[in-house]
């Protein structure tokens, strides 16, 4: 069982923020309940108190639910089934995969793939289902996160920092999420139909609500490295 360091008074079980830490996963597929906008709000206030350096807080949310929502997903869809050319706004994969790196990411794809019954080769049936991206995986409203091009790699970090926060947060309020960077594959469209200005750079979506937990794409559950793979101590005992 996970457990929380108090002071010096030794440790206590987990608090509700460790599960929600525990508990966060990228789900994709929602049921359509709707979510209140004042809920929306308070996980934007939350998120908001993500550290950033300097506290220049680069983040930018456009919230989009109902009518522009809909708009949005019709003209991301129509692009991606009509074969528009992607062009992401940023290298967000190295451009040249290596140990372990390549061996994580073909096992989370053949994870999920193997949950909806994709067959390896079924290039088809993967475009399509990549295509539920840009439905927000049936979320009933879901987040634009940009920042200014004239940003540096620092607010990059910050930017992650504040979806993580905004990811966490849900979880206090049983919703559950997922972070999509398929939305800068057409950073463009997305400018054009939320009326953004060109120096907005798209990093990436949020779809937030209530998970569909019966659904095949939430019961792929992808394995985490252990954190001897990617620590190591400088620690001196005393």
């Amino acid at each position: 069982m996970l457990t929380a360091a108090l002071g010096n008074d030794g440790v206590q079980p987990v608090g509700a923020a460790l599960e929600a830490i525990a508990s966060r996963r990228s789900i994709r597929a929602f049921r359509p309940d709707p979510v209140p906008r004042a809920t929306i709000e308070q996980l934007l206030t939350l998120a908001g108190m993500a550290p950033s350096g300097s506290n220049i807080q680069p983040w930018n949310v456009h919230v989009v639910q109902g009518t522009k929502r809909r708009e949005l997903s019709r003209v991301l869809l129509e692009a991606h089934d009509g074969g528009a050319e992607a062009r992401p706004e940023y290298h967000y994969y190295p451009k040249v995969w290596r140990a372990p790196f390549l061996e994580r990411r073909r096992k989370t794809g053949w994870l999920l793939y193997e949950s909806l019954g994709i067959a390896r080769g079924d290039r088809e049936a993967a475009h399509a289902y990549r295509g539920t991206n840009y439905n927000f995986f049936g979320a009933p409203l879901g987040l634009i996160v940009t920042m200014g091009r004239d940003m540096e790699h620092g607010s990059w970090i910050d930017i992650g920092a504040f979806v993580q926060t905004l990811m966490i947060a849900a979880r206090a309020f049983g919703l559950h999420t997922c972070a999509q960077a398929a939305f800068s594959n057409y950073g463009n469209l997305v400018r054009r139909t939320l009326g953004l200005d060109d120096n907005e750079l798209v990093v990436c979506g949020v779809s937030i609500g209530h998970a569909d937990l019966d659904h095949p794409a939430n019961l792929a559950r992808t394995p985490r490295a252990e954190i001897g793979c990617f620590t190591t101590f400088h620690w001196d005992e005393e």
